[in-house]
């Protein structure tokens, strides 16, 4: 499904008013990234196979009493060969979504490995990151809970702002409330800011 690789970072585009982010999907091979990706933008579920470079879509989400927000969304393959170009994707991004398979404990701890390199890069220190609990249809999905702790998640940097939901690809059970909860974060992080430039 994805487009041939290329090492360049992409650009992020900002629009005033916060109307376009640039947010990055990543996480383990066969967490059902892409899967969610188009779920978003098809609003059905579509059956994909690994992504062996990456995806970009831009999805307009209406959020809360907004006519709309644009996400641009690059969805990054998993396959650990492919890890270490994670960065390039990541660097100047507005918000991080980390997908895991909750239904596959075992790749739990490669996976808080994978997330606590990524979001501890010098890049990408206090950038949101929404863990996305993914595959609650399958029987043994872990929840959301207990996808937070087996991740460590609050052990992450403490301007790290972060928020772990459970969803489903399949059905797309959890992904809009996922996507406020990140939008608002990157917003509280870009006033926050904002502050700290006018306070200097």
């Amino acid at each position: 499904m994805g487009n041939h690789l290329t090492e360049m970072a992409p650009t992020p585009s900002f629009l005033p008013h916060f109307q376009a982010l640039h947010v990055v999907v990543i996480g383990l091979d066969s967490a059902g990234k892409t899967s969610l990706l188009y779920r978003l933008k098809f609003k059905e579920f579509v059956q994909s196979v690994p992504t062996k470079g990456f995806n970009m879509e831009k999805i307009r989400v209406a959020l809360g009493g907004s006519r709309g927000i644009t996400f641009q969304v690059w969805d990054v393959g998993g396959q650990e060969k492919l890890r270490p170009l994670w960065r390039s994707y990541t660097r100047r991004t507005d918000g991080l979504v980390f997908v895991v398979d909750a239904a596959e404990a075992e790749r739990l701890e490669e996976a808080k490995v994978e997330l606590h390199r990524i979001s501890r890069a010098s890049d990408n220190q206090g950038v949101p990151v929404l863990v996305l609990a993914n595959k609650q249809d399958q029987p043994g999905a872990l929840s959301s809970a207990e996808v937070e702790k087996r991740l460590a998640v609050r052990e992450l940097a403490a301007a790290t702002l972060t928020h772990v939901q459970a969803c489903s690809a399949v059905d797309g059970v959890g992904l809009q409330p996922g996507l406020e909860r990140l939008y608002e974060m990157i917003l509280k992080r870009k006033k926050a800011a904002r502050g700290s430039k006018k306070r200097r």
